[in-house]
């Protein structure tokens, strides 16, 4: 397990003057877990970030700015025909590994590549022959390797801690969530056996790191799904091996539940359980006690430890967000670790976790474990028509950003039943469900953000039906991303001569408070809107600036404002229920006893269809909200009923949320955070939804009849989804 692997030439990092300057490091790929690296990469001394290259020269950007380089690229050979790059950490899905590694160790640069290395062991041998022979140094970044809990089980075992291992116990279960909302066309779901490639690297790292290459293995992958492209996808795998005298165990689900990842190790003198989500460590072994009083002591004592090491835990996380400390969460310290030994050991053998021979023999073992499990797959199931059509049967006349939402879908759906052709903009074919691809339905592939997208995607079009929004954190991504990417669509929209624009704004831009009253389309806007939550905010500003395009230049305008909106393809743990934590727990806004805004989407597409259709009604706005018929406690007890369980129901006074807020404000303030925003207590309590909504308008010009059923709402808006949660 101390194995090391002779490495390469050392790079030269001298500086003129004889003292050693900080790696010069590029980052290829700024996705999620370009964060990570980020972050590693600035807690060291002796490695600095200075270009990130990305296909998407925005995400490269907003990447370089936060971690403080000073170059974005588009392209590799172009970071590395104008960077003096010492390393390259590859940051891309798997298989573009090989290709990209190549590319940078010909060049004589490091290559860092996240797991898995390759996609078969034929490429990773490539790799490895290329980097000897140009000198390059090559490692393999397997993070649990290195998270803290594995380290002191990894050190106890090879002191012998636990004597004879008998048998250890590999656990990963923890929900997948593509294989639910896609992208479809991952690489990951194109082949039952490509997850053992992308998921499976983490316990099989274990499982040779611990025991070493097993002499046998029995692979069974069962509880299938089929996925929109045709293809299964197993959600339960169970790997039996053996190496001489230890059993091993690897457990993987990736359903819906209790998140677990663990090891546990059964030795002839004790055992061990290093558990990955709590980040916690603890050894079961036994007292000179008489067997009763052991039991006392042993339980007792695992009590201490799990109590300390839940107090460091807690306390890493605090340090870490006022800069004390580099640890932050279990995932990013491990991260952290690996990246800060791979730097450590220029000049030396890498540590046997980092090393291109270990990252080549996980994969085998993965492509081993795939063909193990081939004959218990079924066929692909032949869906049609095929992913890649991309023409609709006839001229669409509506174009509907955000169709792979969950209100897009359902109108896509009502569109195509009604017989009506409809265009889509998406960035890929991947997160398109079945629904959406049908003859009816054309697919141009593209930006809603990018005008050379939106200028094509809007030829021949009538009516846009903007249901598009941004996934972002800050209110400066809202400003560039949902309230700039608004007013881009809206001009290209007026320049293409539309004659009809439909804008899906929300309730939660009204105070919906206590004081509220009734609120129609004549009520304004929250007045303290600047004050709301950003998404709000963002909504109502788009709003406004639409307002003014619609007065000023004509914008054929029609505004919609959807409630709480329930239903088929939606999850039902409902932010406006209250705040859910875990998939398990829900703070309930206030006493959850007032009625709640509930609407079905099947609903709130149908208003929009008839927006679509309905004369004369520019310049309208329209609240979409069923007969209110169920409190947030009553929509909790369906719930329960519908999906027979248990939930954690907390009835959380506002004054609550509002001191936490305020708590993690100021913490903000301290560690200057380059955002604070001031917490609104008024925001807050409008999440009650206290306010009595009359959709009068929308019934009588749109003709709009939502449910007014409580048990057609219940079954529809929440039986219905809970029935898709659990499937």
């Amino acid at each position: 397990m101390s194995e090391t692997h002779p490495t390469t030439a050392p790079l030269d990092t001298s500086s003129a003057a004889g003292e050693a300057r900080p790696f010069r490091v590029g980052l290829l790929g700024a996705g999620y877990i370009a964060e990570y690296h980020g972050k590693a990469l600035r807690a060291l001394r002796n490695a600095h970030l200075v270009a990130v290259c990305d296909r998407s020269l925005a995400r490269a950007r907003a990447c370089a700015e936060t971690f403080g380089a000073s170059a974005v690229y588009a392209s590799l050979d172009a970071m590395l025909g104008q960077e003096k790059l010492d390393a390259v950490h590859v940051l891309l899905p798997p298989e573009a590994h090989f290709q990209a590694t190549m590319a940078i160790l010909r060049a004589g640069v490091a290559a860092y590549l996240e797991k898995p290395m390759c996609i078969s062991a034929a490429e990773c041998d490539q790799l490895i022959a290329c980097a000897q022979e140009h000198g390059a140094r090559l490692g393999v970044g397997h993070n649990f390797l290195y998270a803290q809990v594995y380290e002191q089980l990894r050190r106890d075992v090879a002191a012998g801690v636990f004597g004879p291992l008998d048998h250890v116990t590999i656990t990963w279960h923890k929900e997948l969530g593509q294989v639910v909302a896609g992208p479809f066309d991952l690489w990951m779901l194109r082949e039952p056996a490509n997850v053992m490639l992308e998921i499976g690297p983490h316990p099989i790292g274990h499982l040779l790191d611990l025991v070493g290459k097993p002499d046998s293995l029995q692979v069974t992958a069962s509880n299938a799904v089929d996925l929109p492209s045709g293809k299964p996808f197993f959600r339960r795998w169970q790997i039996h091996a053996y190496r001489e005298k230890t059993a091993v165990d690897v457990n993987l689900s990736f359903v819906r539940g209790f998140a677990e990842h663990q090891i546990h190790v059964r030795g002839t003198l004790c055992s061990a359980t290093a558990d990955f989500e709590r980040d916690t460590y603890v050894v079961h072994h036994h007292r000179p006690c008489e067997m009763d009083f052991d039991r006392y002591a042993t339980l007792h004592g695992e009590a201490r430890a799990l109590k300390a090491q839940a107090r460091q835990t807690i306390g890493n996380y605090l340090l870490s967000k006022v800069r004390k400390s580099a640890k932050g969460n279990p995932y990013g310290y491990s991260i952290a670790r690996a990246v800060e030994d791979f730097y450590a050991s220029f000049g030396r053998p890498l540590d046997r976790r980092l090393s291109p021979e270990l990252g080549r023999e996980i994969v085998a073992t993965a492509e081993q474990i795939g063909r193990l499990a081939a004959p218990s797959a079924r066929p692909a199931v032949v869906r049609q028509p095929a992913p890649e059509a991309k023409t609709a049967a006839s001229q669409p006349s509506v174009l509907l950003l955000g169709a792979t939402g969950f209100i897009g879908q359902e109108l896509v759906r009502q569109m195509v039943g009604k017989g009506r052709a409809v265009r889509i903009l998406v960035r890929g074919v991947g997160k398109l469900s079945g629904d959406l691809l049908h003859p009816l339905v054309e697919v141009v592939e593209g930006d809603c953000a990018n005008s050379a997208d939106l200028e094509r995607a809007l030829r021949g079009i009538a009516c846009v039906v903007h249901l598009a929004r941004a996934q972002v954190k800050t209110w400066s991504d809202y400003q560039q991303h949902e309230i700039g990417m608004t007013r881009l669509v809206a001009e290209s929209a007026l320049r293409a001569g539309v004659r009809r624009f439909l804008y899906t704004g929300t309730i939660d831009s009204y105070y919906a408070g206590a004081r509220a009253g009734t609120i129609d389309e004549r009520t304004p806007l929250d007045p303290q809107i600047h004050r709301r939550n950003l998404y709000a905010r963002a909504k109502a500003e788009s709003e406004k600036l639409l307002l003014d395009l619609h007065r000023n230049q004509g914008l054929p305008l029609v505004i919609f404002r959807p409630g709480i909106v329930i239903g088929r393809g939606g999850s039902p743990l409902h932010w406006g229920v209250g705040m859910w934590q875990h998939g398990a727990v829900c703070q309930v806004w206030g006493d959850g006893r007032n009625k709640l805004p509930l609407v079905l989407v099947e609903d709130v597409a149908s208003a929009l269809c008839a927006g679509t259709e309905v004369p004369n009604i520019e310049g309208e706005s329209f609240n979409l909200v069923g007969d209110p018929c169920l409190s947030a406690d009553e929509y909790l007890d369906e719930l329960e009923r519908a999906a027979n369980l248990r939930l954690q129901r907390l009835h959380t006074p506002i004054a609550r949320f509002y001191g936490v807020a305020m708590l993690k404000w100021m913490a903000k303030v301290l560690v200057r955070h380059p955002e604070p925003i001031l917490p609104s207590y008024h925001d807050w309590e409008s999440r009650t939804q206290k306010a009595r909504f009359d959709c009068a308008k929308a019934k009588r010009v749109l003709g709009w009849q939502p449910a007014s059923e409580r048990t057609d709402l219940i079954e529809r808006g929440i039986a219905l989804p809970a029935r898709e949660w659990l499937a």
